[in-house]
């Protein structure tokens, strides 16, 4: 069984096939037996019998044992490519830095470059420790709840402009839909769903965290239920909005994060991407694959999106609304600027509210009621003028010595307002009494009425 002082490594099987065979010699089993033991025929095992006593027990081992594969890839070619993963993936993990490598020629396995990159020590294991949490099954079909949420990162890794990551992400088969924004705005969100309406239609329930853009706060009260700009958009369009407590119960949308964050921020790298339309233009071409090699089959083949309705105009609905309520002279103020209503004109519009959509292709628009209606900003140094002569201007920047015009007076009867700004201009103030009013001595006030005392 080998020289004296000779120590021969054998695993564990090859030990159990020694005994079974040892006690073959010994007569405590047939070959018929020891082969229905060794999951062998009893012609392998006649051989193997034949090999223990002429070799010894050096025969049960395996004969590359301590030696390299026969299938082992060349040296130069493990050379070359871990001088391409020091030169171009140093951060790379194994998975993504394997796929880079196969479109320049060098084909290897995950596993093998991970053990080259071990044994280099250009990697480390990553141990996480288990947290215990209980699966929340996904939805049964495509359409039934649509996970939304924001990544701020380092994207462009200092390298140009910062940018911000949203993604939607079906849960029933992991479908996303992303763009990079400039900012996290409630702008960009109605962007993104707009996108997503436009392509699959509306979802029955959208998954979010209680950010300001979904959940209105209020301070001093816990349980205000206001509503935001996002959040009216959603009863608009009969979505239901869920507001998740913890970044857990949206884990799908978070985990895709950490896929984003590890690839598409080297793809960026990689492109050369330092602007949000070079890093869009890099995510449309990586959706696509994505979704392919990530996304699963529902448990239901049906669609539960619903189509956009006639009355469901995208323009209006996904657009930061504000009310206004409208003058006398049929003018309207928002952001320190004065706007014109013109005709037609409607019963219960003057004095009456009306809202401005500020829609996201950059335009405004007013409504009142069901009907939009036109209008035209008014400079407020033309509304200062109250409608002023167009020569009018010209005269006053003439004569600087005089006095700057104090717009239209009242008259008798009227109130006093124009169709250009009430009165008194902006940027005046109106002159206020001091002390209590007193009538003049000939006011008929003081006369009395006829027949009294004081009217003799």
């Amino acid at each position: 069984m080998g020289g004296e002082g000779d120590r021969i490594a054998m695993s564990q099987r090859e030990r159990d096939r020694l005994r079974v065979l040892q006690d073959l010699n010994e007569g405590r089993y047939t070959q018929v037996k020891a082969a229905e033991l060794l999951k062998r025929s009893v012609r392998q095992v006649r051989r193997l019998q034949e090999r223990l006593v002429g070799e010894g027990v050096a025969a049960l081992v395996h004969g590359l044992r301590g030696r390299p594969s026969n299938r082992r890839h060349q040296a130069q070619l493990r050379k070359k490519v871990l001088q391409a993963y020091r030169r171009r993936y140093a951060d790379f993990g194994p998975t993504l830095a394997c796929e880079k490598l196969a479109e320049e020629g060098l084909v290897v396995a995950v596993n093998t470059l991970r053990r080259w990159l071990l044994a280099e020590g250009l990697w480390q294991r990553r141990r996480r420790r288990e947290q215990h949490r209980r699966r929340r099954p996904r939805r049964s079909c495509f359409g039934e709840l649509v996970q939304m949420d924001t990544s701020l990162h380092a994207w462009t890794e200092g390298r140009g402009e910062e940018m911000v990551l949203l993604t939607m992400i079906d849960d029933a088969t992991s479908r996303l839909l992303a763009r990079f924004y400039p900012a996290d705005t409630v702008e960009a969100h109605f962007d993104l769903l707009g996108r997503w309406l436009t392509r699959y239609g509306r979802p029955h329930a959208l998954y979010t965290d209680r950010h300001g853009i979904f959940e209105a706060h209020k301070q001093g009260q816990v349980d205000y239920e206001g509503q935001t700009q996002f959040s009216r958009a959603l009863t608009e369009l009969d979505i239901d909005l869920i507001k998740a407590r913890s970044p857990q119960a949206k884990g799908r949308v978070e985990r895709s994060f950490g896929t984003a964050q590890d690839r598409w921020v080297k793809e960026l790298r990689l492109a050369k991407a330092k602007t949000v339309a070079q890093a869009n233009a890099v995510l449309e071409r990586l959706l696509p694959e994505h979704n392919r090699r990530f996304g699963v089959a529902p448990a239901q083949a049906s669609d539960a999106h619903r189509a956009l309705g006639s009355g469901h105009v995208l323009a209006a609905i996904l657009s930061v609304q504000e009310r206004r309520v409208v003058n006398n002279d049929y003018t309207i103020r928002f952001q320190n600027r004065l706007y014109q209503l013109d005709k037609p004109i409607y019963p219960g519009e003057r004095g009456g509210k009306v809202i401005i959509e500020l829609r996201l292709d950059g335009t405004m628009a007013v409504r009142f009621g069901q009907r939009y209606l036109n209008h035209h900003e008014i400079p407020l140094s033309n509304a200062a003028r109250d409608g002023a002569e167009p020569g009018a201007a010209k005269k006053d920047e003439a004569s600087s010595s005089a006095a700057p015009s104090s717009g239209v007076k009242p008259t008798n009867g009227r109130s006093g307002r124009t169709p250009a700004e009430p009165y008194p201009p902006a940027g005046t103030r109106k002159a206020t009494r001091q002390g209590p009013y007193r009538p003049a001595a000939d006011h008929p006030w003081r006369r009395g009425l006829p027949g009294s005392r004081r009217s003799k």
